[in-house]
């Protein structure tokens, strides 16, 4: 009788062949195709549908295309729908019911939300890609299913053809020879299981090297010799595997660790299945998190992972799902731009150093939920470094399910040569010199998880998580990790959480990525659009406050040392994409103002009848909450009556620490308890059109439609926010 690991380790045989023959055939999709267009307004169905005609006759041919392969599969075969039953009383009583629900269900839909619009200025959402809706659409009809290869025969290979071109942009290098590293990525249902993932991956690297000494020692003796390097007192050694301590397996490098398995088989002849199988009698993922700690961990402290006070939701779950813990999730306090404070960060190692408590991870966000805040990576690249020759050891993920698709605005065309834009587009704002330098080291980072449905404009479902280590995709199963060399690659379904997904999102990803490659050219240009058009609405912003108004507004990022808001008026508020694209002051100063990324925060306050700013933490966070009140979306409402939508989120000291809260309550000119969090407003400005109506400037619309919101909460709500009008005030209220 087999076992589960025999019959998975047949499957993977099964699926290795059949991919094999597939990697043979010369009608395999390509993204080396020239025929992509680079013109944005080709890429979307448009704000008010421009191209819904190209988009339904491209969906229209999926369906045609689809019955056309049905009919031509063993024409042979008898139809059974026929003409007659078409005639029948129930058939047409229950096409009728099909239509009637159909019909119903479109009118429900316009309940939903506006993404598609200027208008829609809340979360990570915007219009789709055409490419990825007619990809999605067209695989869907075929029903794929990723988990295996046999159930995905097509889109199997989409997704590693996917997961290669998104290593490619994030800066993980895809090797000419089987003796380099090789990265490789695949696709999740979004970056919360992509996290979970990276964090499982480390979780049972960290602890691996103590089942294979196991093994060797009283399985696999013959191996007995074999050596690895570590550092102990700055100092580089080399001893045998079964002589080192826990502490000393507990921090040996990743890459050495997964090189374990292929060094066994090439210098013992030790064989895959044969070391999985020794392996698996010690291991974390067959004996769990008790019985390994108490066999093999009981004088090590508890490890711990590190996460900056901006994490997403999904580090903690990991934390509570692994076994890990969520009170071994250490928060590191932010500063006051939202990213990672490094001096913290050293404390914290410090501290583990001293207690030889292990590391899982660092943890470095890239484009913060909240705020677009982007980490000092290469700062914690090079800690890490620093305290690997001190003995401690982790691995670095880097949460770009937000931010990752902004590498394309650095990298050059690969594959395809670019084509020119039909007419001039709005300019793009380039990374500031800061986030170039951290995105420019995503290629050193261990995995990063990365949402195509965000920032790529992909149909939900469609995460995804790349490892710089191929090998280290196998340490979420129950094989012994190998590096990934292109033709012997197994079905992808493995190798994560999730059973069935679909092959549809696949499809969509290859296809949008095929029209709109991840590079300057494509995906830059499209982000760089939406980056210029968040730069012109946060000079907006900065802008807007006037002596005469009843109130401030403060965005989260504040001006560069020695840049006033003088210079952001003379320089780009209200003036024309044309100007501002033909000054390089101009261009120079946007691309260093404003978020880190397209997310837009900011709040306002009120002043009180003495024309002083209000004071009060908690009245702020009233007139905001209120603001927003007005500016979300209720449920069983007409969506066509909201002007305009934002999101809403609060910051809490707890979670950011004392600079970031202290920082932004000074600016903002409030006073508040600790424990009480600031609560803000959030637009993630996606559109990169907001600039260049046929109207002019949508922004002055945007701007507009904040004053009228601020000024009617006011008015509605003259016991919270006593004011009357007043003379100018002092230069104090102009944060």
């Amino acid at each position: 009788m087999n076992t589960p690991r025999d019959t998975q380790s047949q499957g993977f045989e099964k699926a290795r062949r059949n991919l094999q023959e597939l990697s043979r055939s010369s009608n395999l999709p390509k993204l080396d195709s020239t025929s992509g267009t680079r013109s944005l307004e080709a890429w979307f169905m448009g704000p008010k549908g421009e191209n819904a005609g190209v988009l339904e006759t491209l969906i229209v041919e999926a369906i045609r295309d689809q019955a056309d392969w049905r009919k031509n599969y063993h024409p042979k075969d008898p139809e059974h729908i026929t003409e007659e039953i078409k005639q029948s009383p129930e058939y047409l009583q229950a096409m009728e019911n099909f239509n009637e629900g159909y019909h119903s269900l479109l009118e429900f839909l316009k309940k939903s939300v506006p993404f598609f619009s200027m208008r829609y200025q809340g979360h990570m959402n915007w219009d789709l890609t055409m490419p990825s809706v007619v990809g999605y659409f067209a695989a869907m009809l075929y029903n794929p299913n990723n988990v295996a290869f046999e159930a995905s025969t097509a889109t199997t290979y989409l997704e590693i053809i996917v997961g290669n071109d998104l290593c490619l942009m994030l800066g993980y290098k895809i090797p000419e020879n089987e003796e380099e590293i090789a990265p490789w990525g695949h696709i999740t249902c979004g970056g919360t299981v992509a996290n979970i993932e990276a964090l499982w991956s480390a979780r049972n690297l960290k602890f691996y090297p103590i089942a294979l000494q196991q093994a060797v020692i009283n399985d696999l003796e013959e191996a007995k010799n074999i050596e690895v390097s570590f550092y102990d007192g700055g100092i580089l050694v080399v001893k045998p595997l079964i002589e080192l301590t826990v502490w000393q397996l507990l921090n040996l490098k990743a890459d050495d660790i997964l090189g374990l398995p292929a060094r066994l088989e090439s210098e013992y002849g030790i064989y895959p299945t044969v070391l999985s199988d020794a392996v698996s009698k010690y291991s974390l993922q067959d004996l769990g998190i008790q019985k390994f700690a108490k066999d093999f961990l009981s004088d090590v402290p508890e490890p711990l992972f590190f996460v900056p006070g901006s994490k997403h939701y999904s580090f903690p779950k990991a934390a509570a799902l692994l076994g890990m813990g969520a009170s071994h999730m250490q928060d590191v306090d932010v500063d006051a731009n939202g990213r990672m404070k490094i001096d913290v960060l050293r404390a914290h190692l410090d501290k583990c150093l001293v207690e030889k408590r292990p590391v899982y991870t660092v943890v470095a966000v890239m484009g913060s939920t909240e705020e677009g805040a982007v980490d000092p990576l290469r700062e914690i690249l090079n800690l890490r470094d620093e305290y690997r020759k001190q003995g401690l050891e982790f691995t670095v993920h880097a949460d770009a399910a937000w931010g990752g698709y902004f590498a394309s605005i650095l990298r050059d065309d690969f594959e395809i040569e670019p084509l020119l834009f039909r007419s001039a587009p709005p300019p793009i704002s380039p990374l500031s010199a800061y986030v170039t330098t951290q995105f420019e080291a995503l290629g050193e980072t261990d995995s990063i998880t990365v949402d195509p449905h965000k920032a790529g404009y992909i149909p939900y479902p469609a995460g995804a998580l790349c490892y710089r280590n191929s090998a280290m995709r196998s340490l979420v199963t129950f094989a012994a990790p190998y590096i990934f060399h292109g033709d012997a690659e197994p079905t992808t379904g493995i190798y994560g959480i999730e059973g069935s997904k679909p092959g549809a999102a696949c499809a969509s990803v290859y296809l949008s990525h095929r029209v709109i490659r991840p590079t300057k050219s494509g995906y830059g240009k499209l982000l760089g659009q939406a980056l210029y058009s968040c730069d012109k609405f946060y000079a907006r912003l900065m802008c807007m406050n006037k002596p005469e108004d009843r109130f401030i507004v403060v965005p989260l990022s504040a001006l560069p040392d020695g840049v006033t808001e003088q210079q952001v008026g003379d320089l780009i508020d209200g003036k024309t994409n044309e100007e501002i694209q033909n000054n390089p002051d101009a261009m120079a100063l946007l691309k260093e103002i404003g978020p880190d990324q397209n997310i837009l925060v900011y709040a306002f306050n009120f002043k009180t009848p003495s024309g002083k700013v209000n004071n009060n933490l908690e009245k702020a966070n009233l007139l905001n909450q209120k603001i927003y009140e007005k500016l979300s979306i209720k449920p069983e409402t007409d969506i066509s009556a909201y002007d305009l939508i934002v999101s809403t989120t609060d910051f809490y000291e707890k979670s950011y620490g004392t600079e970031f809260i202290k920082t932004y309550k000074q600016r903002l000119g409030v006073d508040g308890s600790s424990d009480m969090p600031i609560t803000v407003l959030r637009s993630v400005v996606m559109d990169p059109w907001v600039t260049e109506t046929a109207s002019g400037s949508f922004i002055d619309v945007l701007e507009k439609l904040l004053r009228d919101t601020v000024n009617q909460v006011i008015d509605e709500n003259p016991d919270d926010f006593q004011v009357e009008n007043i003379m100018p005030v002092i230069s104090e209220s102009k944060m």
